[in-house]
């Protein structure tokens, strides 16, 4: 038996998440059903972490025991030759046995996107949130710095969410702008409570449009989940980025 780690990216616009629903179409659900044609039997796979429905990914990692004896170095060929155009293997790699992609992770990083769009632009709308006011972002810049460190995230986590701590050491939180104009956050920590990422997005941006100081973010970091006005930004901004399993280190 052979444990194999898989880093995925995807176009999640057509899918409804990550995790394989009953009536949904999922990227667990396609992946699970091309590996089985591949590995010759059947292949349940673990993703490090579950993106929400039309959520990307550019680097989700999998992992999957299997008998199959196909060679590592034909893995990604053999799987990109079969699966939708919107779903890529990047690399294949033998991991120890027992390794398992979500439990093992030490730390992950996203990103979200947000373009300034006055007129709705129809090419860019299942990759960034529009929005038709531009936000400050030096307001969103500083409101992001608050969130480094080990804080508890109670206020920004949604309803559903796993039975997890929602202390989380936040490694990565900053803004920036493009050159095309996109604006871009990135945040990296040791884990996400549910929509975590997309709640304080959505508290920034809020900053952003002067509906509430920078200093709001400290206060809402000391709050419950329905205490202070919060919802999620749109998904199709977000994008899993990486998922490490090695502690952080500053590169």
């Amino acid at each position: 038996m052979r444990t194999l780690k898989l880093t995925v990216c995807y176009d999640g616009s057509n899918y409804f998440g990550f995790q394989r629903q009953t009536k949904e179409l999922t990227i667990q659900e396609v992946l699970e059903e091309k590996l089985a044609r591949v590995c010759g039997e059947p292949v349940q796979i673990v993703g490090s972490g579950r993106t929400d429905a039309r959520v990307h990914a550019r680097g989700q990692v999998v992992s999957f025991a299997t008998r199959g004896t196909i060679p590592l170095a034909n893995m990604p060929r053999a799987m990109n030759s079969i699966l939708p155009d919107d779903i890529r293997i990047l690399q294949a790699e033998e991991a120890p046995d027992g390794f398992n992609a979500r439990k093992d992770a030490c730390w992950k990083e996203y990103e979200y996107r947000i373009r300034f769009t006055p007129q709705p632009d129809p090419f860019t709308r299942n990759y960034v949130w529009q929005l038709r006011e531009e936000p400050d972002l030096e307001k969103m810049q500083e409101a992001a710095q608050l969130l480094l460190g080990t804080h508890d995230f109670s206020g920004f986590q949604s309803a559903g969410s796993s039975p997890v701590s929602p202390v989380k050491t936040i490694y990565v939180s900053h803004w920036q702008k493009e050159a095309d104009g996109t604006l871009i956050y990135r945040i990296a920590g040791d884990g996400f409570v549910y929509h975590m990422v997309r709640n304080l997005v959505w508290s920034m941006v809020q900053i952003g449009l002067g509906k509430k100081t920078p200093q709001a973010m400290q206060q809402e970091l000391q709050m419950q989940r329905g205490e202070f006005e919060n919802s999620p930004a749109p998904p199709q901004g977000l994008y899993l980025v990486r998922v490490e399993y090695e502690p952080f280190a500053i590169l």
